[in-house]
């Protein structure tokens, strides 16, 4: 996909430009309404930024009542769907797994757009040309998005009629943030992060994962102390994870230290293997792996039933803000002042020179191949944030940049 938005998409936004341009002579055509009604949000890209986006959602909705609409991915619905902020009757999804299926699927959008009555567009995308593509296909004449500006960004033609720069150092929920306050008209400084949206599990879940929990866990005692861990991260970008051997020491060093303490590794099916080879490692009967066993909309009622959550910067994370759980983050390739989870998070990070090493001027792509950004994020680091949250469960966000040790 990356191939494709680099060599069709470069060019087909150069040409739209210069249709939109040779359009632009008949003024009427630029016509908009007077404020934004219904508006679709294109955000095709992983999981947990589904979760960052929201707050811009919540904030066009609560500003002018606007109704949100949704495009994405057809993997990254249940993600959007674990915030509840847009309804699944107004999500549309394509099918990237089947690029012939694609263009029969871009027809139905449009359709879809236009029966909708869809009068605004915000492309939150961080410059994929085939997003802005999209939006000036759509047929919608307001379209706010990011814009290359002062050497940030990749050339994406000139599709918006809201251009917004994006700004490398403001966390990412507030660069989607500031495009909502651009149709809106309004300049807002913000120095807090968002609240992130909040979700009940339903009954059905909670007990699903309640069924789940006395299978894996059968010894577990009901007061005791619940740890998740989720080890994996995207195939997109492997370097962010964290080593396999520290993941066994931290689980190790903390079934030897708490009696009453239980163990699930989390993940998806196709992360079985590295979860099955922790608990492997760790050989302990409190130490239970899960992994393809959960449904992605059965996870706010495990997060309910944990006590917190040690993650690399992957979609887990990002959705335990969905609930009150707190997470301990390790970042490596990524910065965390630009992502660093909503919510009680609280963030770890070697602070080697050569991290972060992917970012949007290079379109997250990275020649490293040794993550030593991760391996240099000591057990005994990890252990004692973990601690520090065990202990203090109201523990403030933050962002806790670590001197290099040696593991």
């Amino acid at each position: 996909m990356r191939r494709l938005d680099r060599w069709l998409g470069i060019p087909l936004c150069w040409c739209m430009t210069l249709l939109r341009r040779v359009r632009a002579m008949t003024p009427a055509r630029d016509a908009q309404p007077d404020a934004p009604r219904r508006v679709l949000f294109v955000l095709l890209s992983e999981s947990g930024s589904m979760v960052l986006a929201d707050p811009a959602v919540r904030a066009l909705s609560g500003a002018v009542g606007a109704e949100a609409f949704f495009l994405t991915f057809e993997h990254n619905r249940p993600a959007l769907a674990l915030t509840g902020t847009v309804p699944g009757e107004r999500i549309f999804s394509l099918h990237a797994d089947r690029p012939l299926a694609l263009l029969p699927d871009i027809w139905r959008w449009r359709r879809w757009v236009r029966d909708n009555g869809i009068d605004t567009v915000v492309d939150l995308e961080l410059f994929a040309c085939l997003s802005a593509a999209l939006c000036a296909v759509s047929g919608v004449r307001r379209r706010a998005g990011f814009h290359a500006s002062g050497g940030i960004g990749r050339y994406r033609g000139d599709l918006y009629t809201h251009r917004v720069a994006y700004d490398p150092a403001r966390h990412i929920s507030h660069n989607y943030l500031a495009l909502t306050d651009a149709l809106l008209g309004r300049a807002v400084v913000r120095h807090e992060l968002p609240e992130p949206p909040r979700r009940t599990p339903r009954a059905p879940e909670t007990a699903a994962v309640q069924t789940l929990l006395r299978a894996a866990l059968p010894q577990r005692r009901g007061y005791g102390t619940l740890l998740l861990l989720n080890p994996n991260a995207s195939e997109l970008l492997p370097q962010r994870r964290w080593p396999v051997p520290h993941f066994v020491a931290l689980a190790c060093r903390l079934l030897e230290r708490h009696a009453d303490l239980d163990i699930l590794l989390i993940g998806s099916a196709s992360d079985a293997a590295t979860t099955a080879q922790i608990a492997a490692a760790v050989a302990d009967p409190r130490c239970a792996d899960i992994a393809g066993h959960l449904a992605l909309d059965q996870l706010p009622a495990l997060f309910a039933q944990a006590d917190t959550l040690v993650s690399n910067d992957s979609g887990p994370a990002h959705f335990a803000a969905v609930s009150d759980l707190p997470v301990v983050v390790l970042f490596g390739p990524e910065t965390p002042v630009l992502y660093r989870p909503l919510g009680r998070a609280t963030v770890l990070s070697a602070g080697l020179p050569c991290s972060p090493c992917v970012n949007v001027g290079n379109q997250r792509q990275t020649r490293c191949r040794d993550n030593r950004c991760m391996r240099e994020i000591p057990v005994e680091a990890v252990l004692a944030a973990l601690e520090d949250v065990l202990a203090q469960p109201a523990l403030p966000a933050n962002v806790t940049p670590l001197r290099r040790s040696r593991a």
